[in-house]
């Protein structure tokens, strides 16, 4: 597919997962990665869910300051876990408390997107997801952190459902592509009231 009326999309952010989902739904799109100082945003206290946008927002703008022509995308996501906010583990000793932690337990996924042009952002949302982690045993959790290593450390939740992380969970509530971190219905939504892509 190509974009209508010579309309350009730059995705900014390094996900694979976004990537992959904005390729396979036909969007053409560059990619331009945000140079954003994320634990700036992630003040003491700090909403999850509002988190989600404003990092989303702040990436989009980022980029859409030096290319004021093109539709820019910011995305990101976050993860709320017993009334608190999860980071990225650190190490994989770090990955394994976090899962041994959430097993048997729920937890919530906050994916926001950002349409930013001309250095504004023009649309933003969230959409969020509930995990519902089984009560998996030691030796999975030992096979699995071996099987994925260090890749782990880029996931906010040290899993990809998209591969052996699905067998953490009995139950996801919620849209799919939410949880790969991107909420893509209402983003392909705007992609089109913007003319970015056909309607």
């Amino acid at each position: 597919m190509t974009t209508t009326d010579g309309e350009r999309l730059i995705l900014a952010s390094k996900s694979a997962a976004r990537r992959a989902m904005l390729t396979d739904a036909g969007v053409p799109f560059a990619v331009q990665v945000a140079d954003v100082d994320e634990d700036a945003l992630k003040t003491p206290g700090v909403d999850p869910v509002e988190l989600a946008v404003e990092l989303a927002r702040a990436k989009a703008l980022a980029v859409s300051r030096h290319d004021a022509d093109a539709w820019v995308l910011g995305a990101d996501q976050t993860l709320s876990f017993e009334g608190g906010l999860v980071s990225k583990a650190p190490t994989l000793q770090a990955a394994r408390e976090r899962l041994s932690a959430m097993r048997g337990r729920s937890h919530q996924l906050h994916s926001g997107a950002a349409l930013a042009r001309n250095g504004q952002v023009v649309w933003s949302g969230v959409d969020t997801v509930e995990m519902k982690v089984r009560d998996f045993s030691d030796a999975f959790l030992d096979a699995y952190l071996a099987a994925e290593g260090e890749a782990l450390l880029a996931c906010v939740g040290s899993y990809r459902l998209e591969g052996l992380g699905s067998q953490l969970f009995e139950a996801v509530e919620g849209d799919y592509f939410t949880v790969l971190g991107l909420p893509l219905w209402p983003v392909l939504a705007e992609l089109r009231r913007a003319g970015v892509i056909a309607s």
